[in-house]
């Protein structure tokens, strides 16, 4: 199981990484292309996942009346959402594909980040990569990257509440389940961040500032250009 990760995750991800650190001498630069590069490799699946969370938040109003309706019967409550979804073509589960996406290269960057920035032998080079033989860490020449690093973990955590907070529906949920995801994306995964991010290599933050803000503007750009097409048809 784990040479099957390496070598469909870990391994490319390090070549690419050491690739772009051959002509981009500067591990924090490598690192910052990289995550554009995957970024947009996953662009699609990302794009339609955002566009079923923004349908998802859009739909909340709906949902708090079908919830408001049938109070006392779960089974029907349970056929009039799954109608709701049905008539806008949304997918619940499809949200969550973010997540599910981001866990597993986030784990194969932690193995590729400890190996490249903590002068380690680099096994797992193609034969046509060339090794650099030792990377060094510093970024811009002032920060280490294979130390934890308290600014750049506030930043990835304060990235994180704005994109949860972009995402949340205009009218707050009654409903108590409702509510308590709402806080745990809001506040939880955000302080999660910051956890993670201050006690492992700054590496892993400035990879996941750069994913945050990407993503981010994907949320904008999906936003402004419903806004357009809904200005179009009225």
């Amino acid at each position: 199981m784990a040479h099957f990760f390496n070598t469909i995750l870990v391994y490319p991800l390090l070549n690419l990484l050491v690739f772009t650190y051959q002509y981009v001498p500067d591990i924090g630069a490598a690192i910052i292309i990289l995550t554009v590069l995957v970024r947009l490799a996953l662009l699609p699946s990302f794009h339609k996942s955002l566009k079923h969370q923004k349908a998802l938040t859009d739909l909340q109003p709906k949902l708090e009346e079908i919830k408001h309706k049938y109070k006392n019967d779960k089974e029907q409550q349970a056929r009039a959402t799954m109608e709701l979804y049905k008539i806008h073509k949304v997918n619940p589960i499809s949200s969550c594909l973010p997540l599910l996406i981001q866990l597993p290269i986030l784990i194969a960057l932690y193995q590729v980040f400890i190996q490249s920035l903590a002068g380690k032998e680099l096994n797992g080079l193609y034969s046509f990569i060339s090794n650099p033989g030792q990377i060094s860490p510093m970024f811009l020449n002032f920060l280490n990257l294979s130390h934890p690093n308290v600014p750049l973990a506030a930043v990835a955590a304060l990235l994180q509440y704005w994109q949860a907070k972009l995402m949340l529906p205009k009218t707050p949920s009654q409903d108590a389940t409702a509510k308590m995801m709402s806080y745990q994306t809001l506040y939880f995964l955000p302080a999660l961040t910051f956890f993670i991010g201050f006690t492992l290599p700054a590496s892993l933050p400035l990879y996941w500032i750069v994913t945050t803000l990407f993503g981010l503007g994907q949320q904008y750009y999906i936003i402004r250009k419903e806004a357009k097409e809904g200005l179009a048809k009225a």
